[in-house]
C-alpha cells in the first residue's frame, strides 16, 4: 500500500533515564491483558430470542468496500436455525435409551433400532439416553420432517472406529446436557474419514445441530475434529469441554455461540466455519456465554465474517486469534493471545501474507470494524490487521503488539478511520501505523527513539491533567491512543516512570492517573504521525 512517511519531531526516550515509578491512576475505565474492567457495551445480533445470523459475506468485496459500521456487516448472513426453547422437553413424552455394552435397551421400540453396541435412531422425538458404551456408537438416521432431541443424562460412549454420536440425518437435530450430568463422547485413532461426508469428529453431524441446556459435555476427537456440524452449529447452554486433534467445534455454515462455557483445545482451529460456496453463509458469531480457546493454529476462523456482540472470549494461545474475511467486534469483553496476528480480517486475494493468503499491500475490500465492547489484543505480528479497510466507531481497545519490526500494533492496507472509542496500542515502530487525519475522533502517536521498556509508565498529559496511562508488559517504541479527550492540533505533555513494579501492575491501561515520580520527556501533536509507517494515505 502507498503510505507517506512523516517527518514530525519523535518522543525521546534515552536509556539513561532512571525515573521512579508514577502513579498508577485509579481512574474507572482500566484494561489489562488479561481481562479488562471496562463494561462491554453489548451489540444486539439477534432479534428476541432467536440467535442471530451474524456478519456478511456478500460477494464481500464489492459490499464491504463501502460498509464501515457493524450493523451493515451483521445484516446479510443467512438465519441461524436455533431458537432458546429448542433444549426444552416434556418429561412425560419420552423414549428413554439406557446404553449398556451388549445389552443396551429402550423403553419402547419405536424409533429405536439396537444392533450390539450401536444404537440407531430413525424417527423425530426426545430420547433420553443414560449409561455407558466403551466401544459402541449412537447414530440419528431420521428421514422425517420434526426434531431429534438427545437428552444425555450421565452418558458416555466411544467408539474406536468412528464418532461416538454420528448423526446422519435429520430435520434437525438437538443434544441436549441433563442438568447436573457429566456426559462424554470419544472416537477412537486413525480411522479412515477421508471419503465425502465420512464422519470426522466425535460428534458429527449432517443436520443442523444445537447444543443446550444446563449439564456438562466433554468430547474429544482423537483423530480430527471434536464437533463438526456439516450445516449450522449453534450452542445456547450447557458446559461443552472439547479437545481435538484438529479443529475444535466446526460449523459448515455457521458456528454461533450464544450461551453456556465452551472451551476448547485443538491442535488447529479451534473454532471454524468453512463453508466458502455461499456468500451468505461460513460465519462465526460470538455472542453470549463464556468462551476460552487454546489453538495450534487460529483461535477463530471463519471463511466468511467473524463477529463478536456479546459474552466473554478469551483466546489463550493461537497463531493467529481472530480471523475471517470481515472482522467485528460490537460488544463482549475479549482477551486475544497470538503468536502472529491478533485479529486479521482478510478476503484471501492478496498476495503474500498467512493466514488466509491474504496480508500483501492491496485493499481487498476486507473490514475490520471496532463497534464497542472491550478488546484485549496480546501479539507477536500485527495487533490489529486488515486487508482493507479498519473502522472504529466505540468500545476500549487496548493492543498489546509486536517487539519486531516487521510488524505494526495497527496495520491496514486500506486506512483506518475513527469516529469514536479509545484505543492504546503499543508495539515496534519500524511498520508503526497511526489513524487517518480525516478521523473525527482525536488521536496521537508517540514515537520513541528508543524502546520503553516493560514497567515503564507512560502518560498522556494536558496541563495539569492526565489523559491516560500505560504500563505495557513488554517493550514498546510506537505508542498510539485514541480518546474523547485528544483535540487535533492541540499538544500533549509526555511523561515517563519507571520503578520497581509488581507482576500485577504490568499491562495496564487507565484513562486519569498521576504524574508523581514521573519525568517529562517531550510533547507531541496530535493528528501528526510519528516515525513508522505514518498514517494518512
Amino acid at each position: 500500500m502507498q503510505r507517506n512517511r512523516l517527518t514530525t519531531t519523535a518522543v525521546a526516550l534515552t536509556a539513561a533515564l532512571g525515573l521512579a515509578a508514577c502513579g498508577a491512576g485509579n481512574d474507572a475505565s482500566t484494561a489489562t491483558a488479561g481481562a479488562a474492567s471496562t463494561p462491554a457495551a453489548t451489540a444486539a445480533a439477534s432479534s428476541g430470542s432467536t440467535p442471530a445470523a451474524a456478519a456478511s459475506n456478500t460477494s464481500n468485496a464489492s459490499k464491504t468496500s463501502n460498509a464501515s459500521t457493524s450493523s451493515e456487516l451483521l445484516a446479510d448472513n443467512a438465519k441461524a436455525h436455533a431458537e432458546e426453547g429448542d433444549p426444552a422437553y416434556d418429561a412425560e413424552d419420552v423414549v428413554k435409551v439406557r446404553l449398556q455394552d451388549g445389552a443396551s435397551s429402550a423403553s419402547t421400540q419405536t424409533g429405536v433400532q439396537i444392533d450390539g453396541d450401536t444404537v440407531t435412531i430413525s424417527a423425530p422425538g426426545t430420547y433420553v439416553v443414560s449409561g455407558t458404551l466403551t466401544d459402541g456408537t449412537i447414530v440419528v438416521n431420521s428421514a422425517d420432517e420434526g426434531r431429534v432431541r438427545l437428552v444425555l443424562d450421565n452418558a458416555a460412549v466411544t467408539n474406536s472406529q468412528g464418532a461416538a454420536l454420528n448423526i446422519v440425518a435429520a430435520d434437525e437435530a438437538v443434544v441436549v446436557l441433563e442438568e447436573g450430568t457429566t456426559n462424554s463422547l470419544a472416537d477412537g485413532t486413525g480411522y479412515d474419514t477421508s471419503a465425502e461426508d465420512a464422519p470426522n469428529a466425535a460428534l458429527f453431524s449432517m443436520a443442523d445441530l444445537t447444543i443446550g441446556g444446563s449439564g456438562t459435555l466433554k468430547v474429544t476427537g482423537n483423530t480430527n475434529d471434536g464437533i463438526a456440524s456439516k450445516d449450522g452449529l449453534v450452542i445456547l447452554g450447557g458446559t461443552v469441554d472439547v479437545t481435538a486433534a484438529d479443529d475444535g467445534i466446526r460449523g459448515k455454515d455457521y458456528l454461533v455461540v450464544q450461551g453456556g462455557t465452551v472451551t476448547v483445545t485443538a491442535g488447529d482451529d479451534g473454532l471454524k466455519s468453512d463453508n466458502e460456496d455461499d456468500d451468505t453463509v461460513g460465519y462465526i458469531l460470538l455472542a453470549g456465554g463464556t468462551t476460552t480457546v487454546d489453538a495450534g493454529d487460529d483461535g477463530a476462523h471463519a471463511e466468511g465474517d467473524l463477529a463478536v456482540t456479546g459474552g466473554s472470549v478469551t483466546i489463550t494461545k493461537s497463531n493467529e486469534g481472530l480471523e475471517g474475511a470481515n472482522v467485528v467486534i460490537a460488544g463482549g469483553t475479549s482477551s486475544v493471545t497470538a503468536s502472529d496476528d491478533g485479529l486479521n480480517a482478510t478476503q484471501g486475494s492478496s498476495s503474500g501474507g498467512g493466514g488466509m493468503g491474504g496480508g500483501g499491500m492491496a485493499n481487498d475490500g476486507s473490514q475490520l470494524v471496532i463497534s464497542g465492547g472491550t478488546l484485549v489484543v496480546d501479539s507477536g505480528g500485527d495487533g490489529l490487521d486488515s486487508n482493507g479497510q479498519t473502522t472504529i466507531s466505540g468500545g476500549t481497545t487496548v493492543v498489546y503488539g509486536p517487539t519486531m519490526n516487521g510488524n505494526g500494533s495497527l496495520d491496514s492496507n486500506g486506512g483506518i478511520d475513527v469516529t469514536g472509542g479509545t484505543v492504546l496500542a503499543a508495539g515496534s515502530g519500524g511498520m508503526a501505523e497511526a489513524p487517518d487525519t480525516s478521523s473525527t475522533q482525536g488521536w496521537v502517536q508517540l514515537g520513541f527513539s528508543s524502546n520503553v521498556t516493560a514497567g515503564q509508565t507512560v502518560q498522556i498529559v494536558s496541563g495539569d491533567t492526565v489523559i491516560a496511562s500505560f504500563t505495557a508488559k513488554k517493550d514498546y517504541s510506537n505508542l498510539v491512543f485514541v480518546g474523547d479527550d485528544i483535540t487535533s492540533g492541540q499538544s500533549y505533555d509526555v511523561y515517563v516512570g519507571s520503578g520497581s513494579l509488581g507482576s500485577d501492575q504490568l499491562a495496564t491501561f487507565s484513562l486519569g492517573g498521576s504524574t508523581d515520580g514521573a519525568t517529562k520527556v517531550g510533547s507531541v501533536t496530535a493528528g501528526q504521525a510519528t516515525g513508522g509507517m505514518g498514517g494518512p494515505r
